[in-house]
């Protein structure tokens, strides 16, 4: 079930709709997460690619753009990690060596968490932190879609 909030007359749920990382080369990066992931672009222009993906949109888009669109510089506050989760601590591994071939940075060689699981961490060409993970705790459906353990 997600949760979902009244405020005034928008309900705000539990959901994101779109992610949007903003990159320094359009092309450098199309081809990374073409090349890298092997995912293709929902749609593209110039300057701007969505990817569908497992209930909700991963966008990039040229970092001049999306600062002018957000009417604000970024920042570099904060500190973030996107995830991709395998079906396998073998995959972990497969996926950080194709994300590598494709121009990413390793920053984490993958190794098992004390709270278990099998991950590593990557950047991609404009330095975004992939973690490739595989965790034998979360479900991962044939849709992607992840499902978190009840807690007790």
């Amino acid at each position: 079930m997600v949760a979902a909030l009244e405020v005034g007359a928008c309900t705000m749920q539990q959901q994101i709709a779109l992610i949007t990382l903003g990159v320094a080369d359009m092309a450098r990066a199309k081809a990374f997460y073409r090349e890298g992931f092997g995912w293709e672009p929902a749609f593209e222009m110039d300057d701007v690619a969505f990817f569908q993906m497992n209930g909700f949109v991963f966008g990039i888009w040229g970092r001049g753009d999306l600062d002018g669109d957000m009417q604000r510089k970024a920042s570099g506050s904060g500190s973030f990690a996107l995830a991709h989760n395998v079906e396998s601590a073998q995959a972990v591994d497969d996926a950080i060596a194709r994300l590598v071939a494709a121009g990413a940075s390793l920053l984490r060689k993958a190794d098992s968490p004390p709270h278990g699981g099998y991950r590593g961490y990557v950047a991609d060409p404009d330095g975004h932190a992939w973690e490739i993970a595989w965790n034998p705790a979360w479900t991962v459906d044939n849709r992607g879609y992840v499902t978190l353990p009840t807690s007790s």
